[in-house]
């Protein structure tokens, strides 16, 4: 498995609307986005530094969503 790239929550997030996800709702500072085909949801800090790759993993996870797709969908 190759590391994922180096995000800024505002890319990740628009990856995640070109994949099927909607905003829900934002709760402080994090954006809970939903896919309404499946029962997925991600949560994002949104701010301007960059996002960890551990997290970036985690929201991958939460999301089903592989890191080769995202780098194709950034």
């Amino acid at each position: 498995m190759s590391k994922p790239p180096v995000v800024k929550p505002k890319e990740l997030i628009k990856a995640l609307k070109r994949k099927g996800f909607v905003i829900d709702h934002v709760s402080g500072s994090h954006y809970i986005l939903y896919n309404p085909d499946k029962t997925l949801r991600a949560t994002i800090a949104y701010h301007n530094r960059t996002i960890k790759r551990k997290t970036v993993m985690s929201i991958l996870k939460s999301a089903n969503i592989s890191v080769e797709e995202l780098k194709n969908l950034l």
